[in-house]
């Protein structure tokens, strides 16, 4: 296995409770080369690189890994919101390991004789579970159907990923582990539509910035709003900018036209970054290993985080204001739902891949995963039950935190910095306090664009394109693409037939070529899920039992 290299945020491993020495040593054994931070009769935690605790005194401690990290004792759920961070707390009568608020840094943990041993990275733990492994339908049917896993699932029942704002607890007197799911600030203190101005908005972007003054930025520029609104604050407040973009492979490459228009009036160093269709079968696995399985996007990113490793700048990344600022994923069907459940239905039914030019899968397997799906985002978003922010939250705690944040914090990260100021606690509270009426089709969105730079904001972007676009060839539709997918298809076709249905088995017996017609949005990311399906059914072939899917 080919690790990261962990420069600017640790990976660890541990475990808490009743803790066996021999089975801490194979979980260190099992990833990247660790060091002691700390080992206790009931805690124990070790890390890639030197790693001090924020709090310590004769009887508490507390330890955190994220890149922001608190400098005094807290409570775990405030440093959970505060920083969105992972941490390890000892307050005396209990020991605490959390996530951060959202999720956005991995802690997966596996049960064991009383202990649980927890990692940054799912694959080392794998060598403290079962084999043959357990396969855990539920995740596969999400990372199909949405291309992301819900709740706490991984691909492995033994193995579970920590929700955002949740926390594993061993207490002293019982001896006993629990799990602590807490309402983080932004549903503990439901905002209320202040009446918020654009101009106050930004502002508030402005003083986020001043974390980063000081530090070379790269801001990439793609066509769209929030990398526009994010290198118009840097350069407004005159910082080392340099700005990049590259093709999302989604067929027109518009990104690149508009994103050199975008970074011509703001006067910014501008850089394309190629994309090489040949390379895209070794980009594709790549990628998919790295991000352990849980996700079958970013394919296309994965040589610009190559090259970012190398710029020696802080990534400036624009996570979650989509969601935050313009609905994203929130469809019209769902501001007019009646409700709850006609909520969940059309905000699932926006997450969801839409229906494929033919059934990819059979019925019984179509069946059995929407079911799961269903019940999984019900249960994954019940806590955001008729708040106001119901909507944007339910995309950020599903969407953003499970399948779009991988970018920054696992391809980008943990080898070089990222900032997202849309994160930042200040800014994602005014942002939220702006009622989802008045950011509907974009309308608040260009307010604040336009507040920041009217020429800039005037410029085209891909949300709101109303001129042709050229078609480019798909990297991903390839020869070297349909030859990788084909091989990957095949193997699921073989591996588990009656996921497939009979038109996809016929088009797969074609060959190669046959992928070429599923040119359309939704097809193409049906053949990724179903390709990094394969890749890992083959990866991982001499330690999976023989599939029994539930719908068989």
């Amino acid at each position: 296995m080919q690790w990261p290299t962990f420069n600017v945020r640790p990976y660890v491993c541990g475990g808490i409770g009743h803790l066996d020495d021999a089975v801490l040593e194979t979980l260190r054994g099992a990833g990247p080369r660790v060091r002691p931070a700390l080992r206790t009769p009931q805690a124990a935690l070790f890390s890639s690189s030197p790693l001090p605790p924020y709090q310590r005194d004769a009887q508490t401690w507390a330890f955190a890994w994220g890149e922001r990290r608190p400098t005094e004792a807290a409570p775990w759920i405030s440093v959970a919101e505060e920083f969105e961070t992972p941490g390890l707390i000892d307050d005396g009568d209990r020991v605490t390991l959390h996530t951060g608020g959202l999720g956005l840094v991995d802690v997966y943990y596996l049960s064991r004789d009383g202990a649980v041993y927890f990692s940054s990275l799912l694959e080392p733990l794998l060598a403290l579970a079962r084999t043959p492994y357990e396969i855990n339908w539920d995740a596969w049917a999400s990372i199909i159907q949405l291309t992301f896993p819900l709740r706490d699932d991984t691909p492995y029942a033994q193995v579970k990923r920590l929700a955002g704002s949740s926390a594993l607890a061993f207490d002293r007197a019982s001896g006993r582990i629990s799990t602590e799911r807490r309402l983080p600030r932004w549903l503990r203190e439901e905002p209320f539509e202040a009446g918020r101005t654009a101009g106050e908005i930004l502002e508030i972007l402005h003083e986020v910035y001043k974390e980063f003054d000081g530090r070379p930025l790269l801001v990439p520029v793609s066509g769209g709003y929030d990398s526009r609104l994010l290198c118009s604050v840097a350069v407004t407040r005159g910082a080392d900018v340099e700005s990049w973009t590259t093709s999302p492979d989604d067929g027109t490459d518009t990104d690149i036209a508009f994103a050199r228009a975008i970074t011509r009036e703001l006067g910014v160093r501008h850089r394309v970054i190629t994309q090489d269709a040949a390379a895209y079968p070794d980009d594709a696995l790549a990628v998919a290993r790295r991000l352990e399985f849980l996700t079958p996007h970013h394919a296309w990113y994965t040589p610009f985080a190559r090259e970012v490793h190398r710029a020696g700048r802080t990534l400036v990344d624009g996570l979650a204001g989509g969601p935050l600022l313009k609905n994203f994923m929130v469809s019209g069907a769902a501001l007019e739902a009646s409700s709850e459940a006609e909520r969940k239905a059309a905000l699932l039914g926006s997450l969801a891949l839409g229906a494929p030019s033919v059934p990819f899968l059979s019925e019984e397997a179509s069946a059995w995963i929407t079911s799961s799906v269903e019940a999984a985002f019900t249960q994954s978003t019940s806590m955001l039950n008729g708040h106001r922010a119901e909507l944007p939250l339910s995309v950020l705690h599903t969407r953003t935190a499970r399948g779009i944040a991988r970018s920054p914090v696992n391809l980008v990260g943990p080898e070089v910095s990222f900032a997202a100021p849309f994160m930042h606690p200040d800014f994602f509270d005014a942002a939220l306090s702006v009622g989802v009426a008045r950011k509907d089709k974009g309308h608040f969105y260009r307010e604040l664009l336009h507040t920041a730079n009217p020429r800039v904001a005037a410029l085209p972007s891909t949300n709101v394109v109303k001129q042709p676009l050229q078609r480019v060839p798909l990297r991903s539709a390839a020869a070297p693409a349909r030859e990788y997918g084909h091989r990957m298809l095949s193997r699921v076709a073989g591996a588990v037939p009656s996921l497939l249905s009979e038109q996809l088995h016929g088009v797969v017996a074609e060959g190669p070529d046959a992928l070429a017609r599923f040119n359309g949005w939704n097809d193409r990311f049906w053949v990724r899920s179903l390709v990094l399906f394969g890749a890992w059914l083959g990866d991982y072939e001499d330690r999976l039992p023989t599939p029994a899917p539930p719908w068989s």
